[in-house]
């Protein structure tokens, strides 16, 4: 097996991740995990996939990841991750993964600003007099 590629999103972030055979490393924007990602939330949901189906010590992971914030970035990591195990094998992981949400796309954005309001819903102040 080579490289598999595959890409998450999430919000503004976009994840391009590489997996090969491994040992299990995980490496983001040429930065250890731990390093790029310091709060362990976040690096327990960039490694939620790998958990869910017992492959953390079987594949090197290597994560390109532009925009957006920690959270949108992370959960970006998480959907390529887990895109890139259903390429590896479907019928081993897809079930797992399926169940667990990885491999749904939250299409959630943020709603742009409109001209004469000073938000996306919020209107100026009214006053009568």
């Amino acid at each position: 097996m080579e490289v598999v590629n595959t890409v998450g999103r999430r919000k503004a972030a976009v994840a391009r991740v590489f997996v090969k055979p491994g040992k299990g490393q995980i490496t983001i924007n040429h930065k250890a995990l731990e390093v790029y990602f310091p709060l362990e939330i976040l690096q327990y949901q960039v490694k939620q996939p790998l958990l869910a189906t017992g492959t953390a010590e079987n594949f090197d992971v290597v994560i390109n990841l532009d925009g957006g914030g920690i959270k949108g970035q992370a959960e970006a990591a998480r959907m390529g991750i887990a895109r890139a195990l259903c390429e590896i094998d479907a019928e081993a992981y897809r079930s797992t993964l399926k169940k667990s949400g990885f491999l749904t796309r939250d299409s959630r954005e943020v709603e742009r600003k409109k001209p004469g309001q000073p938000g996306a819903r919020r209107k100026f102040q009214f006053s009568k007099r």
